[in-house]
C-alpha cells in the first residue's frame, strides 16, 4: 500500500490531466479534490464561492484534503490554491509525495482563457488581467509550491502522446514512487 501522491500547481498547469494519466500508469485510484468537494457538498466550486465565500470553501477543502490524505494507493489532483491555506502543504508532505506541475506563462494563459468559465477566480478577467493574475499568483504561491518534493514541467500535456511521454519520463526519473 503506497502513500498518496498529491499533484499541485497553478490553475491550468495540467494537474487533472497528469494526475489521471499517472494514476492509470500506477494502477491507483484518482481523486480530483475539487470534484470530491462538489460531490460531498452538492455544489460546484463556483457555487460554494458565490454562496459562502472563499474562506468557507478553503475550510471545506482542507477538511476533504485530510480525508483523502488518509487513503492509500491514490493520486490526488489538488486545487491550485490548496497548498496555500492552513497547513495543507505540510500535511501533504508528511502524508504522501507532493508533485508540483509548472507550465509556461503562455501555456497557462492559453489554457485559462479556454476554460475560464469553470474557474471562479478568473472567469471575469480580461486577457491582460489574466496575464497579470498568472504572474501575481505565481509569485504569491511560490513559497508554498516550492515546498513540493518533486517539480516537473507540464507545458506539454496537450495530447495523448505528450501526456504519455510526460508520465513515462516522470516514472523513469522516480521509479520508487
Amino acid at each position: 500500500m503506497k502513500k498518496p501522491i498529491f499533484i499541485v500547481g497553478l490553475p491550468a498547469s495540467g494537474k487533472t490531466t497528469f494526475g489521471r494519466a499517472l494514476a492509470a500508469a500506477l494502477c491507483r485510484d484518482f481523486i480530483d479534490l475539487d470534484f470530491y468537494i462538489t460531490q460531498r457538498f452538492h455544489a460546484s466550486v463556483s457555487e460554494i464561492f458565490a454562496r459562502h465565500g472563499e474562506e468557507t470553501f478553503r475550510r471545506r477543502e482542507s477538511s476533504m484534503l485530510r480525508e483523502v490524505g488518509e487513503m492509500t494507493d491514490i493520486v490526488v489532483s489538488c486545487g491550485g490554491g490548496t497548498p496555500c491555506f492552513g497547513s495543507n502543504m505540510e500535511f501533504m508532505n508528511t502524508h504522501g509525495t507532493t508533485v508540483l506541475l509548472k507550465a509556461s506563462e503562455e501555456r497557462l494563459l492559453e489554457r485559462l482563457s479556454a476554460g475560464r468559465h469553470k474557474r471562479p477566480l478568473v472567469q471575469n478577467l480580461s486577457e491582460k488581467e489574466l496575464s497579470e493574475y498568472i504572474r501575481a499568483t505565481t509569485a504569491s504561491r511560490a513559497p508554498f509550491y516550492d515546498m513540493a518534493a518533486i517539480c516537473i514541467e507540464s507545458s506539454r500535456l496537450e495530447n495523448r502522446s505528450e501526456i504519455s511521454e510526460t508520465v513515462d519520463k516522470f516514472l523513469s526519473e522516480h521509479p520508487d514512487i
